[in-house]
């Protein structure tokens, strides 16, 4: 296939996911049947999950994006002979491991899809999807499984654990091995509501279980908590999950048992900690005396966070705008590892 005939393929995907989102997701018929399905075997996976998942997808597809982003590589202009890449994919949100079948397959290699039992359902529909679109894709595309076997590089994503196994396991070929990361927000007190609204999506999209999610807040020492969790209530909704309200209630019992301080406004926890990974329902928080004083934290952590969000001007990190975690562009890569120049060294 041509580059441009793969481009196309995608843009068209994203034109079609564009008019799923636009449709109620009925499960008795479409779409509808494959979310109810995904839903019945991943809990963590209601409608408003996926859909937020399929906007997020459709937001990478755009035909300018795209264009503009492949010009980055010039390798993509060439004919390649095509090498076969087992991507692992995480089960952690929706369809996560989107973005790295995209672009092995924009690349012109072949993908063998090792899918997470969590997303299977619905990792299995968008690739059949893009194969209905543009079947030359069918010979590209293989879904696995059972043991992975007879291919040439690897991309994995998982928890620092089984991130240990895959080095171990993978350690005579090509690459990338993706561990635990969270993302974290630096507030100054001086946040709009409409930026709280934001940061009430950054925190709680997903229930909290993706990289992109904050799970840890940095506020001035005289930052007035009370009236922060009374504003950060427009993801409320979560508390009528029954695994997400499970959480909140377990983590809190084991706070008021040990007498642990934190501050609660009914549906998720504030606790002053300094862990970076916070449980399910919690979110930790940090004080700081002056914002220029963490430049030298966020150098040290670098290889532990996804995104920082704030509205500050004052920190050397890149920081993205509140409300915009799970809106990534098609060119923000995981763990800030470049995939595509990964696959031009295969070549």
């Amino acid at each position: 296939m041509q580059l441009q005939q793969r481009i196309d393929a995608f843009v068209q995907l994203g034109i079609r996911i564009k008019s799923i989102i636009e449709l109620p997701l009925d499960e008795e018929s479409g779409f509808g049947k494959i979310a109810y399905s995904a839903e019945c075997k991943n809990p963590w996976f209601p409608n408003e999950s996926i859909k937020k998942a399929l906007l997020g997808i459709s937001h990478m597809l755009q035909k300018n994006d795209i264009e503009f982003w492949v010009q980055s590589y010039p390798f993509l202009h060439r004919e390649i002979n095509p090498k076969t890449v087992a991507v692992i994919m995480a089960g952690n949100i929706p369809m996560v491991g989107f973005h790295d079948a995209m672009t092995v397959l924009l690349s012109g290699n072949k993908l063998i899809a090792k899918l997470s039992s969590k997303d299977d359902v619905l990792m299995t529909w968008l690739l059949n999807q893009l194969c209905e679109l543009e079947p030359a894709f069918t010979n590209y595309i293989i879904l696995e499984r059972e043991i992975l076997k007879h291919f040439d590089a690897v991309i994995a994503t998982g928890s620092d654990n089984s991130a240990r196994y895959f080095d171990f396991y993978f350690k005579k070929y090509p690459s990338i091995i993706r561990k635990n990361r969270v993302s974290v927000s630096v507030l100054t007190g001086n946040e709009t509501k409409v930026e709280i609204d934001g940061l009430s999506d950054d925190v709680f999209s997903y229930f909290g279980l993706g990289c992109r999610n904050v799970s840890k807040l940095f506020i001035p020492e005289d930052f007035d908590i009370v009236h922060f969790i009374s504003q950060i209530d427009s993801n409320n909704q979560v508390q009528y999950h029954n695994k997400f309200f499970n959480n909140y209630e377990y983590n809190k019992s084991i706070y008021l048992l040990n007498q642990d301080k934190h501050f609660d406004n009914g549906f998720f926890l504030l606790k002053e900690d300094e862990n970076l990974f916070s449980p399910i329902a919690v979110v930790f928080y940090e004080k700081y005396k002056e914002i220029r004083n963490l430049d030298d934290w966020f150098e040290r952590n670098k290889h532990n966070l996804q995104c920082v969000v704030s509205n500050s001007d004052q920190l050397k990190c890149n920081t993205i705008s509140y409300g915009q975690t799970q809106m990534p562009n098609i060119w923000d890569f995981a763990d800030n590892v470049d995939t595509m120049s990964f696959l031009e060294t295969l070549i």
